[in-house]
């Protein structure tokens, strides 16, 4: 992604932030924007607004970003995401994450709904990522490289911050979560997977797929960011319970695990 774009959306959403400066940044989930409205002090700036950015066109997905503050912390959060299957350019859907880096983010808590692969999981079950497979065929660090952004060559080898993933455990097991936690492996999508490739992701050491997530991962990892990810299971995944699938089950899930994913995330988020 070229600087000069990225510093342009920047310095658009600095202006309407008057000086606020966020430490934390938070990317919902489909069904999971709910979470910004929890914040304090809110400043709102919508996608469409910004110079650069794309829309998100997905249910569930509000299209803006939230600032304010929430259990005592200056936070950034995004109330919806950017989809490869949407369209979009990998490096695109990167930009949200290096504009919160030039806006001073630190810390990335990155969700998602996806689909179980690990048959002991349930729907409703939260899962601390632990790593993940980039299965999309594409990378948002493909084309040129800003070495003021991060390396050529970033390593991913614990992209998913190891005392991150303590601390989660540790707040889910004081709030009574019972935290699984796993390999989330993004398809690109829009079609949910066959029985066959869940059953290949199965064998190569899934827990959970999805079609987000890994993009803003790698992104956030390149440029420095520590990174905890929470996916919520709403569903098991094709051929695991003989059923169909769909999105309205996706954000019915989601709903009904919401009060414990936001108690799980606030608990985070007080103790980054």
């Amino acid at each position: 992604m070229d600087l000069k774009v990225i510093k342009e959306s920047v310095e658009f959403i600095k202006e309407k932030l008057n000086g606020f400066e966020p430490e934390i940044g938070a990317i919902l989930g489909s069904g999971l924007g709910d979470m910004a409205d929890r914040i304090e002090n809110k400043i709102i700036v919508k996608y469409s607004d910004i110079p650069n950015m794309p829309v998100s066109t997905v249910q569930g997905h509000a299209g803006q970003f939230v600032c304010g503050t929430l259990e005592g912390k200056n936070v950034i959060m995004m109330q919806g995401r950017f989809h490869f299957y949407e369209g979009h350019n990998m490096s695109l859907i990167a930009l949200p994450i290096h504009i919160m880096k030039y806006l001073g983010v630190k810390s990335l808590l990155v969700t998602n709904a996806c689909g179980g692969v690990n048959t002991s999981f349930v729907p409703g079950d939260l899962m601390m990522i632990t790593d993940h497979i980039n299965f999309s065929g594409a990378n948002p660090l493909i084309g040129h490289n800003e070495e003021e952004i991060g390396p050529r060559f970033p390593d991913m080898s614990t992209a998913y911050d190891t005392e991150y993933l303590k601390l989660a455990k540790k707040v889910g097991e004081e709030l009574n979560i019972d935290l699984k936690e796993g390999v989330y492996m993004m398809f690109s999508g829009p079609t949910y997977e066959t029985p066959a490739e869940i059953r290949m992701a199965r064998i190569i050491g899934a827990d959970a797929v999805g079609m987000s997530t890994v993009p803003e991962v790698i992104a956030a990892n390149h440029c420095g960011m520590r990174i905890i990810g929470i996916s919520c299971i709403t569903n098991m995944a094709a051929g695991i319970l003989d059923q169909p699938l769909n999105h309205e089950e996706v954000i019915e899930t989601s709903t009904m695990a919401k009060a414990k994913f936001v108690s799980l995330v606030k608990g985070i988020i007080r103790n980054l």
